[in-house]
């Protein structure tokens, strides 16, 4: 199939009249500039490449909005993972898959075309196991196929309370696994892998995955044949530092990086209370840091200095995490305001070689998501996937904006439903800013939801 766009962001920047062809195979086949009339079906607009979402944990979707109370969050993350555990308690395969096709339906339509589902929820209330031990985890890959979203599955390994190796408690029984067992699972899932389905693996946190473990189940996912990208959540609280200090002397970031494992396929999710060399190290050892400023900022975690870890070469990416936001724009924007308000300074995250700072964010969150979701290449360039966005540029709010910063006008000054198309894979699964399925995936999480709602639930 033949597509001519009237613009596309390229790697080296946007250019006019783009053919892009892709293969059976649903990636691109070739790339050229300045097509000619004639060659494909022509669409105006600005393509870019579909953004990955490389953190999402699917459920906290249905949950978005409701623990906005201080007396119930006592103002802190460790407040809302209380309201977490009780709203999670109920959830079931059917809800699961309901409302995983309901949040990655909402991501499409906002331009993500891929997403890692970092998930941990695992077994029934009380940690009894299901029939089907694996029917949570197929839940939310039901909902990525019943919207065409591609789709990196985490089952999430997860054993201690704390550090000190404190035993789960009763609502975190759901997400528990030993690890001979953990590994067993995910190879299980691994077995139903295609061109829109990969699974790799996720360490809860420190906190909740002692070394031992964490030191074999990485090496599980380096063995020959199997290269299964790594997430983990890693420092996301001072808390959590503090914590890590007293049980192991060591910073979370500074014991990861001890152990010498962190490399390219590994994803450390938010790394928000670093320092300087552990910025440095984690530069150096290509792993990609996946920020999520929408939920870190609702959650009060802190701030990631994005400007120090892009001056040492670092690679990051973009989650909606929590879901309290589904939009990209709103993620790279935020996470580039963040630090102009703490450093003074304007377009911090542009460089002398990509100096438009939308075009920069959206190159480098397309690449490094790309890499922690599993891609050898990213991007609208021959041999990545074939999942592109259009972007309505026709509109009037654009008028009059030069096309080198159609990018920035899109992210820093937000234009109402923007995205026209999206293709994952080479089909289009968007059109006129509306879901091919979205009435269907709508009504039954608005099912779900009712009955969690009658059952008290949220």
């Amino acid at each position: 199939m033949q597509l001519r766009f009237e613009r596309a962001l390229l790697p080296d920047g946007i250019a006019s009249r783009v053919l892009i062809e892709m293969g059976v195979d649903g990636r691109i086949s070739r790339v050229l500039r300045g097509a000619a009339a004639g060659s494909g079906a022509f669409l105006p607009g600005l393509a870019v490449p579909g953004m990955p979402n490389l953190h999402s944990h699917a459920f906290q979707r249905a949950m978005a909005g409701s623990a906005e109370v201080r007396a119930v969050t006592a103002g802190s993350f460790w407040g809302w993972r209380d309201v977490m555990y009780r709203f999670v308690e109920r959830l079931t395969p059917a809800d699961v898959a309901a409302i995983s096709a309901f949040v990655y339906l909402e991501m499409l339509e906002a331009g993500y075309t891929s997403v890692a589902e970092f998930h941990y929820l695992h077994h029934a209330p009380g940690g009894a196991r299901y029939a089907d031990p694996a029917a949570l985890s197929v839940a939310v890959r039901d909902g990525a196929a019943a919207t065409g979203m591609r789709h990196l599955l985490l089952p999430t390994l997860y054993q201690q309370g704390n550090f000190d190796g404190q035993s789960l408690s009763e609502a975190q029984r759901r997400f528990e696994h030993g690890t001979e067992q953990f590994l067993a699972f995910a190879t299980r899932l691994a077995a139903g892998d295609d061109a829109l389905r990969r699974t790799g693996v996720a360490l809860h946190s420190l906190r909740a995955v002692p070394p031992v473990a964490l030191a074999l189940v990485a090496a599980e996912a380096a063995r020959p044949g199997r290269d299964w990208p790594i997430h983990i959540h890693v420092a996301e609280q001072a808390r959590e530092v503090a914590d890590c200090l007293a049980a192991h002397g060591q910073r979370p970031l500074e014991m990861l990086l001890d152990s010498g494992r962190l490399g390219p396929r590994w994803c450390l999710v938010h790394a928000t209370h670093v320092n300087a060399a552990e910025l440095a190290g984690i530069a150096a050892s290509g792993a990609v840091v996946g920020l999520c400023p929408t939920t870190e900022g609702n959650l009060g975690d802190g701030r990631f200095p994005l400007d120090e870890y892009l001056a040492q070469g670092g690679s990051y990416g973009i989650g909606s995490d929590s879901h309290v936001s589904i939009d990209p724009r709103e993620e790279l924007r935020l996470a580039e305001y963040n630090v102009r308000m703490w450093r003074e300074r304007r377009v911090l995250s542009a460089s002398a070689a990509t100096p438009h700072v939308g075009a920069a964010m959206w190159h480098d969150a397309v690449a490094g998501g790309g890499r922690a979701c599993g891609y050898a290449e990213a991007g609208l360039t021959a041999g990545a996937p074939a999942d592109i966005v259009l972007v309505d540029t026709d509109q009037a709010a654009f008028a009059g904006v030069p096309t080198e910063a159609l990018i920035d006008a899109w992210i820093f000054a937000p234009r109402p439903a923007p995205v026209s198309s999206v293709w994952v894979g080479g089909e289009r699964l968007v059109e006129g800013g509306r879901h091919r399925q979205r009435d269907v995936v709508e009504a039954a999480y608005r099912t779900s939801l009712l009955r969690l709602q009658a059952a008290g639930v949220q």
